[in-house]
């Protein structure tokens, strides 16, 4: 059974950094693309970042872009997410999130809450 659990998360002042950690188990990441969506209070869950199988093509939020920095272990199962000069407003529940490259199959971990407050 394929599972995705992440951590990391936790309280942090404006201007900071966290780093997330996604462990995958039960699949073959290499197939998979690994990505970071949030969900702030009150709206809807958002892409945050993605990273192909390879891990060489990533895509980013505008909202994130110079910010936030997405990377992968394929060896170790892992999709990482570095978060630095954090806002306020990245305060969300951030979750994992792993998509099939050749079929429909989709993963979601049960997600990691953030909080950037003074």
């Amino acid at each position: 059974q394929a599972q995705l659990v992440e951590s990391g998360g936790g309280l942090v002042q404006p201007g900071g950094s966290l780093r997330l950690s996604c462990q995958a188990s039960g699949l073959s990441v290499s197939y998979y693309i690994l990505s970071w969506y949030r969900q702030p209070p009150g709206t809807e869950r958002e892409l945050v970042a993605a990273i192909g199988g390879d891990g060489v093509i990533k895509k980013y939020a505008e909202s994130v872009q110079g910010r936030f920095t997405i990377s992968r272990d394929n060896a170790k199962k892992m999709v990482y997410l570095q978060m630095n000069s954090l806002k306020p407003e990245d305060t969300a529940v951030y979750y994992c999130k792993a998509s099939s490259r050749y079929s429909n199959n989709e993963f979601w971990g049960q997600g990691t809450l953030v909080t950037v407050s003074s």
